[in-house]
């Protein structure tokens, strides 16, 4: 705030800064009101986008700076374009001096600008005189990433220019027919031959086994690397990075070099299996840190396996592919094998990336790297086997990739990304009716500028690699893409601001990156967000979310005929109790237990309960159950919610595997840590507890039924 207590920040002037800087002054809240952020926390948020407001007369110079600031480039950092439109470049030169600017497209064509009139007057530019030259781009671009050159006497300016598709055309095929699919905590189905945690070689049977009875996708939690030693965190919502997989999944039966691991070896890695085996059988709570530390001991045995020809040739090119992001990823992990997340050394201004003091890391721990990066070459293999799979198996889109909000603040891309995030803030989400104190993620936000001066380098290449082997990604939280709320370090979740992005530019590079992988784009827009979002997204053809429990009219459950087309609609989501525990108001009870109700536990029982009996009345309207006082079983009730979700017309249903089963606990109870509830580490189990194994399936009455009736249900 300001720097003397004796001078009071203009708060207009304050205002008209952030509005120049995307910054939101307000926020509506949950409870319908309009909600003023306060003066100190908007100094906060603007220092961290590198804006200094302490003071009225550091405003006012931030405010003609922001006037001035474009000029000062020659070329803006980055030009995001629809497909089809016509668009026009600034290009800032001495007044008087002529210019030119070509594209240069990605298959090493160019092409000339051509420059149109423009009478802006010059402006000066630090003593300089500036004039803008204005360029009409040629029409008909081409998709894809190309770039821009501009000349003008002598000097020269680069920037990024990607062509983004109008409409994501990649979910059609869904209009024609819609389909349905399975959503699963893939870290929590085993088979008999997992380590004690699903894998991707789980994933392959289980995908297999949905094709077959006539799914078009299965939709699995981020599969984003976390710490590459025990501890590790259990939320995949909090990994290292985006961009790479954890080497958890790995099935170590499915790597060649087993085979050509001498006799001792290998009796050490049958040794290390036969530990982890015994735990596929439990149904309580996994154990990340044990079974990960196994796989890393046998991972290390196959890593000293010389690997023959053409198998090293497919893993170099794979790190040529993967470039720079793979190696300074692996040097991150490499160093963090023996550094604590509280290590002073990450915060170290001298032990940053290109710096002579990691640089000389690199060079000394250049065979753990190299371990790492084999880990990554390894994890493609098996998830380009389990999509190829999928597809086999008659899945139209195959594997779904879920992807995480952000990185934790200790995280691979936090360290490694540093200069395209914004210092001091952490991202996360006002009050709401389920969290009266906000929430803080603590996962650094994209600073919108410098993301644009790294030509949105860090977010294509997340995306890309992520999208590798895919049939479509979910976007947890698809709003952040247009507004985050930042919440400054050292404040309460509540004491935060909404600062926009610029989502055609976010938005329409998602949909490149998709429409070059053939990946449908699924938006996670539940909660409180600007009508018109849902509207643009749909028109830019990414789905949205709809969730049977959330969607209502006044005080009924929303007829299925007015849900949306372009969704994926199903029962219920993984913050939520699977179904059958949602129908035996389970979630009442534990919320009880932990301490997390503002009411009582009868005022809560009795709302769940009237709306229980509402979403009843509508199963019995439509013929779904029977009439009167008929006696409902479980499961019937649930295959009638999936049949009347069928009715509606969105063109994906989903189908959550706990409900294939029964299993009636929550993966993720809100609110909590992991010494409270088991978030993320409960496996899969039937409704008698017991665990339920891929293996079991094919002979399951419950799973085969369930899948039968939508099968059917979506087919009619």
């Amino acid at each position: 705030m300001p720097s003397s207590p004796n001078i009071a920040i203009d708060e207009g002037l304050l205002h008209r800064l952030a509005d120049a800087h995307g910054v939101g002054t307000s926020f509506h809240g949950w409870d319908g009101m309009e909600h003023d952020v306060s003066p100190t926390t908007l100094v906060q948020v603007l220092g961290a986008l590198g804006v200094a407001a302490h003071s009225n007369e550091q405003i006012e110079a931030a405010l003609a700076e922001v006037e001035v600031a474009p000029w000062r480039r020659m070329l803006p950092p980055a030009v995001v374009i629809q497909e089809g439109t016509t668009a026009t470049v600034h290009v800032h030169v001495r007044d008087g001096s002529p210019a030119r600017l070509k594209v240069s497209l990605e298959d090493g064509t160019e092409l000339a600008a051509i420059q149109q009139e423009d009478w802006a007057p010059p402006r000066d530019v630090d003593g300089v005189p500036t004039g803008r030259a204005t360029f009409e781009l040629p029409a008909g671009l081409p998709l894809g990433w190309h770039s821009l050159t501009a000349e003008s006497d002598g000097v020269t300016a680069t920037a990024v220019l990607a062509v983004v598709p109008a409409r994501l055309q990649t979910a059609t095929q869904l209009e024609e027919r819609h389909g349905w699919g399975l959503a699963t905590q893939l870290y929590s189905v085993r088979s008999k031959r997992s380590w004690g945690i699903g894998d991707f070689a789980d994933l392959a049977d289980l995908a297999s086994l949905a094709g077959a009875r006539g799914a078009d996708y299965v939709l699995v939690n981020p599969l984003h690397a976390a710490d590459p030693v025990p501890p590790v965190q259990a939320s995949p919502y909090s990994p290292s990075t985006r961009r790479f997989f954890n080497p958890i999944y790995i099935r170590i039966e499915e790597i060649p070099e087993l085979a050509y691991v001498k006799p001792r070896k290998r009796a050490t890695v049958d040794r290390i299996l036969e530990q982890v085996h015994a735990l596929n059988k439990d149904a309580e709570r996994l154990d990340r840190d044990q079974i990960f530390a196994a796989k890393l001991a046998a991972l290390e045995l196959l890593h000293s396996v010389k690997l023959s020809p053409a198998r090293q040739r497919a893993f170099e090119e794979f790190c040529r592919e993967a470039g720079q992001g793979l190696d300074d990823f692996a040097l991150w992990c490499a160093i963090r094998e023996d550094r604590s997340p509280e290590d002073p050394f990450w915060q170290d201004p001298a032990a940053t990336l290109g710096s002579p003091k990691v640089e000389s890391m690199r060079q000394a721990l250049a065979d753990r790297i190299a371990f790492h990066r084999w880990l990554q070459w390894i994890c493609d293999e098996q998830l380009e086997s389990a999509q190829a799979a999928a597809r086999r198996s008659g899945m139209r889109l195959g594997v779904v990739h879920d992807l995480a909000v952000g990185a934790d603040l200790s995280s691979a891309d936090a360290w490694t990304l540093r200069s395209s995030f914004a210092p001091g803030i952490s991202v996360g989400a006002p009050p709401d009716m389920y969290n009266q104190l906000g929430q803080n993620w603590n996962q650094p936000p994209w600073h919108p500028v410098r993301l644009a001066e790294a030509g949105y380098a860090p977010l294509r290449a997340m995306l890309s690699t992520v999208l590798r082997h895919a049939g479509g990604i979910r976007v947890d939280h698809i709003l952040g893409l247009f507004r985050l709320w930042w919440v400054p370090a050292g404040n309460t979740a509540r004491d935060g601001a909404y600062v926009r992005y610029d989502h055609e530019a976010l938005i329409g590079i998602l949909a490149l990156e998709a429409h070059r992988a053939g990946a449908v784009v699924i938006g996670e827009d539940l909660g409180v967000f600007e009508p018109w979002v849902r509207d643009y997204l749909a028109a830019r053809g990414i789905l949205g979310t709809s969730i049977l429990w959330f969607e209502y009219d006044g005080d009924s459950p929303l007829p299925p005929e007015r849900y949306r087309t372009q969704a994926l609609a199903s029962v219920n989501t993984h913050d939520l109790p699977p179904t059958a525990g949602y129908l035996a108001g389970d979630h009442v009870e534990l919320r009880s237990r932990l301490g997390l109700l503002e009411r009582s536990v009868a005022e809560e029982r009795a709302e769940h309960e009237a709306g229980l009996d509402k979403m009843m009345g509508l199963l019995r309207e439509r013929g779904l159950l029977p009439a009167g006082g008929v006696p409902l079983g479980e499961e019937q009730v649930i295959e009638a919610l999936h049949r009347l979700l069928a009715l509606a017309p969105s063109v994906l249903l989903g189908v959550a595997l706990v409900d294939a089963v029964g299993e009636r606990r929550v993966q993720n109870q809100p609110g909590t840590t992991s010494d409270v509830y088991p978030n993320w580490q409960v496996p899969l189990a039937d409704d008698h507890g017991r665990a339920v194994l891929i293996d079991d399936l094919d002979a399951n009455p419950r799973f085969n039924s369930l899948l039968a009736a939508v099968d059917q249900a979506v087919r009619r």
